[in-house]
């Protein structure tokens, strides 16, 4: 893993994975877009995703639920009066900080629940080195108003997590999918949180996007099913290619843990600016069902009851960032290397002609490739011409594309090409009929 955050955010600049937001325009705090390369690699970490979660459990069915809800959710949620966080203002330049329990500045991305508002210990500003003044409660959604007038009454909330409209949504899940406890709901979303200090390039950002599943369950089977998740959450973790010498289980103290919480796991990861949260894995009790329905909204035979819920949480930009820390490699001082998981990288495989400049060569590249690109939306492949052949391998290389297929002239007379592994640099020589299936083979294991 690279000990430089500034050598994977010149790449992901360079080759075309994620973008300063509004840069024409000078910026905007903490925005990113995701280009191009980027956006693949986001995909198809979220395809994986819930194919492991959603596609191949039968105890889990999915939802896609509206950003904006009812003012009345985050009230019974507690994020009216408990989402917040310590912000601290410097008395001499007036700039305005996230404080932790040590009134130091958070790099956190907690709300209060989870910090101690009381502390009064001072700490210098660290851009004049000036004193703080006492820490004010500073509510972390993002408000706007609903329709043409900006009134207290249509004020409304981006939500702050997508967990809650799977909570708003469980009886209308149960009713129409006939679902029996244990079983979960999983959706992938966008959440807003008004952040302080937001920083390190996508790790915290205002603008995120989550893999939330709500595992609904007995109160007795918690701790079985909080296992079980857990388990789950680092089989992920290797999964997409994260060395678990890496990856760290720390246990929230009850002080510390957010309002809803019975039990809290944080998984932290070594990014290159230190261990930082990557996941999260939480006991929620009921609160949230309790909070959000007046009668049980779960009937067993006669009984009526409030199920339990375990809630494991992904980060997406997150395990964007730890993934391309991971894959990371410029020990070869003759190439960088993106050694990411085939089933994640942004083109499986590139497809070249051995010279640009002949027409055969081009041609058959040409044809392979559109065959490739016809037999499996899965492959992604794309066409390179550009320069030479070692400056193509060299920039696939970089982009993390596992497999390169160069046409070259005994193509023309045998209809086999040459497959480079982009890790290991060995080239085997491939029957072009037998090409999808080949390709399929690597890039399932």
């Amino acid at each position: 893993m690279t000990d430089s955050l500034d050598k994977i955010v010149s790449l992901c600049k360079r080759r075309g994975f994620v973008y300063p937001g509004s840069e024409i325009y000078g910026g905007l705090s903490n925005s990113w877009d995701y280009g191009p390369l980027g956006v693949e690699l986001k995909n198809n970490i979220k395809k994986l995703w819930w194919s492991r979660f959603v596609h191949r459990r039968d105890d889990i069915v999915g939802l896609d639920a509206a950003l904006i809800m009812n003012p009345k959710v985050w009230e019974a949620s507690g994020h009216l009066s408990n989402f917040s966080d310590p912000l601290s203002e410097c008395v001499k330049c007036h700039m305005r900080f996230r404080m932790n329990e040590s009134s130091q500045i958070s790099n956190s991305q907690f709300p209060i629940s989870k910090q101690n508002p009381n502390s009064k210990k001072e700490t210098k500003c660290p851009n004049c080195g000036g004193k703080f003044d006492d820490p004010k409660q500073f509510n972390l959604m993002l408000k706007t108003f609903l329709g043409p007038v900006e009134s207290s009454e249509n004020i409304v909330y981006f939500r702050p997590e997508t967990a809650q409209a799977m909570f708003v949504d469980f009886k209308n899940v149960l009713d129409t999918t006939r679902k029996t406890i244990p079983f979960g709901i999983a959706q992938i979303g966008k959440a807003f949180r008004n952040e302080i200090t937001p920083g390190n390039f996508i790790f915290r950002t205002r603008e995120f996007e989550q893999m939330e599943i709500e595992y609904f369950i007995k109160k007795e089977n918690w701790q079985e099913s909080f296992e079980h998740w857990r388990k789950e959450m680092l089989l992920w973790m290797e999964a997409i290619g994260l060395d678990l010498k890496h990856i760290h289980e720390l246990e929230i103290p009850a002080a510390e843990r957010a309002h809803y919480s019975r039990r809290t796991i944080d998984f932290e990861f070594d990014f290159p600016f230190g261990r930082k949260e990557l996941y999260g894995l939480a006991y929620r009790g009921d609160f949230d069902l309790r909070n959000h329905f007046k009668e049980p909204p779960y009937r067993e035979v006669v009984t009526e009851f409030y199920p339990h819920v375990i809630e494991p949480t992904w980060g997406v930009d997150r395990t964007f960032l730890a993934v391309l820390s991971s894959a990371y490699d410029d020990s070869d001082k003759s190439r960088t290397v993106l050694k990411l998981k085939p089933q994640l990288a942004p083109y499986k495989a590139a497809v070249f002609p051995l010279s640009a400049n002949k027409p055969d060569l081009v041609s058959k590249a040409r044809d392979i490739y559109l065959q490739l690109k016809a037999k499996s939306y899965q492959l992604n492949p794309v066409f390179d011409d550009r320069g030479n052949v070692g400056k193509r391998y060299y920039s696939q290389d970089e982009i993390g594309t596992p497999f390169c297929i160069t046409v070259d002239y005994q193509t023309l007379e045998d209809e086999t090409v040459t497959v480079r592994d982009r890790d290991t640099t060995k080239q085997d020589r491939v029957k072009i009929s037998d090409l999808g299936s080949y390709l399929a083979d690597k890039i399932s294991k």
